[in-house]
C-alpha cells in the first residue's frame, strides 16, 4: 500500500534557520526544532498506516504494532537523522528540497530503534530514557493479564519481534524517498554497510562482557568505533551525502568520513562517563551502570591499565553484584586511577580532530558551522 501521508507530509517540510546573534546557536536551533518535528511527523504519518494495515491481519496485531510505535515516538534526540540532514545539505547546498529525501533522515530512527530494543534484550536492561525497557514493561504486562508461561520470556520474544518489525519499517521508509534510482541504490548500499558494521559491534561488545579477562583496550576502542561511532555519525553523514548524490570517492566524503568517526568516537567516551557517573534523571538509567554489568569499556579499561595494584584488587568487584555504596566506592577508585582525566583528555582529541576536517572540507558556511556546533553539543552533552 502506498503510504500516501509520508509523502504529503514531506511535501510540507521545511528547515528554517531561525534569528538569532549566534549563527551556530541559530543553524542547531533549526535542526533541534524543525527537522526534529519533521521528522516526528514523518514518523507518525506513515507509522499509522502500518499499523491500520497489521491491524487488518488481527486485532491483536494492531495493539503489537502500536506498541512498536510508542516505542519509537518515546522520545530521543535524533541524533542520526540530524548528522544525516548536514551530511545532505552539506553537499546538497542550501537551496536544496528536504521533501524528497525527509522519508529516508526519518528511516534511520526505525533502525534505531531496532537497535535499542534488541540491545535493552541482549543487556537485560530495565530502564531505558527513564522508562521500563520494551521487554520489561511487555512482561509487566503479561503479568497483569495473568496468562500462561513465562512473562520474562514472553517479554523478551515480543520485544524481538518488535525490534524485527521496526527494521523492516526502516526498509520500507527509506523506500518512501523521491530520489533517482540510482542515488537511492547509492544510499542503500551505505544504509546496508552501516547495518552489517551496527551487528559487528554490537557482537563485538556482547563477547567483551562475556570475556572480560580477554579484553583489550584497543578491542574497547574498537566497539567503540562499529558500535557507536559509525552508526551514529560516520555513517548518517555519509548516507545523507549519498541522498545529496554524491559518490563514495569524492573529497567530501572522506572529510566527513574523518569528521564523523571522531565524534562518533567521542560520542562513545561521554557515553562510557556517563555510564559510570551520569545523573539517572538525565541519563534515564541507573547509576554506575557499566559498574554493575563489568562492561568493559574504554574507560574501564584504561583505568586497569593506570591502576596500582591495590586498585586493582578493588575494581575486581566491577562486575559482581554492587549496592549504591559499592557502586560510588568504585566510581572514586576509577577516578583515582587517572582514566577519567584521559578520556576527557581522548574526548577533546576527537574532538580537535573533527574540527580539523572540517577545515578541509568543501562546505558552505552554514553546513560546516552546523556540523562544528554538533561535534561540541554530541561530545559535552550529560544525558
Amino acid at each position: 500500500m502506498a503510504n500516501d501521508a509520508v509523502a504529503d507530509n514531506a511535501a510540507r517540510a521545511t528547515l528554517r534557520p531561525v534569528d538569532g546573534d549566534d549563527p551556530v546557536t541559530a543553524v542547531l536551533a533549526a535542526c533541534t526544532r524543525d527537522l526534529v518535528r519533521a521528522v516526528e511527523e514523518t514518523l507518525s504519518a506513515f507509522l499509522a498506516v502500518e499499523i491500520d494495515a497489521l491491524a487488518e491481519i488481527d486485532a491483536a496485531m494492531g495493539d503489537f504494532a502500536a506498541t512498536a510505535r510508542d516505542h519509537v515516538l518515546a522520545g530521543g534526540k535524533r541524533i542520526r537523522p540530524t548528522f544525516a540532514y548536514w551530511g545532505w545539505r552539506g553537499v546538497a547546498g542550501p537551496e536544496a528540497a528536504l521533501p524528497p529525501v525527509l522519508p529516508a533522515l526519518s528511516a534511520l530512527e526505525l533502525l534505531h530503534t531496532f537497535a535499542l530494543v534488541h540491545d535493552d534484550v541482549m543487556d537485560a536492561s530495565d530502564t531505558r530514557r527513564g522508562l521500563p525497557t520494551a521487554h520489561r514493561a511487555l512482561a509487566t504486562r503479561h503479568r497483569a493479564a495473568g496468562h500462561r508461561g513465562d512473562p520474562d520470556r514472553f517479554g523478551e520474544a515480543v520485544a524481538v519481534l518488535i525490534g524485527d518489525l521496526c527494521l523492516v519499517w526502516a526498509d520500507r521508509l527509506l523506500a518512501h524517498a523521491t530520489l533517482p534510482a540510482t542515488r537511492l541504490l547509492e544510499t542503500r548500499r551505505c544504509y546496508d554497510q552501516m547495518r552489517v558494521e551496527t551487528v559487528a559491534g554490537q557482537y563485538l561488545d556482547v563477547l567483551g562482557e562475556n570475556d572480560p579477562a580477554n579484553w583489550s583496550l584497543d578491542r574497547a576502542l574498537r566497539v567503540a568505533r562499529y558500535k557507536t561511532a559509525s552508526y551514529t555519525v560516520a555513517r548518517p553523514l555519509l548516507y545523507g551525502a549519498t541522498l545529496g548524490g554524491v559518490g563514495v570517492d569524492a573529497p567530501t566524503v572522506a572529510a566527513y568520513t574523518r569528521y564523523g568517526l571522531a565524534v562518533g568516537e567521542a560520542f562513545q567516551l561521554r557515553d562510557d562517563l556517563l555510564g559510570v557517573y551520569g545523573d539517572p534523571d538525565l541519563t534515564g538509567k541507573p547509576a554506575g551502570d557499566d559498574l554493575r554489568s563489568g562492561k568493559p569499556t574504554v574507560l574501564l579499561m584504561l583505568a586497569r591499565q593506570l591502576a596500582r595494584p591495590a586498585q586493582q584488587a578493588r575494581l575486581d568487584r566491577v562486575g559482581t553484584d554492587l549496592d549504591e555504596d559499592d557502586v560510588a566506592e568504585l566510581a572514586g577508585v576509577v577516578e583515582a586511577t587517572g582514566a577519567v582525566g584521559r578520556v576527557e583528555q581522548m574526548i577533546s582529541e576527537r574532538v580537535d580532530e573533527a574540527l580539523a576536517a572540517l577545515d578541509v572540507a568543501d562546505l558552505d558556511g552554514t553546513a560546516r558551522s552546523a556540523l562544528a556546533g554538533l561535534a561540541d553539543a554530541s561530545t559535552r552533552r550529560w544525558a
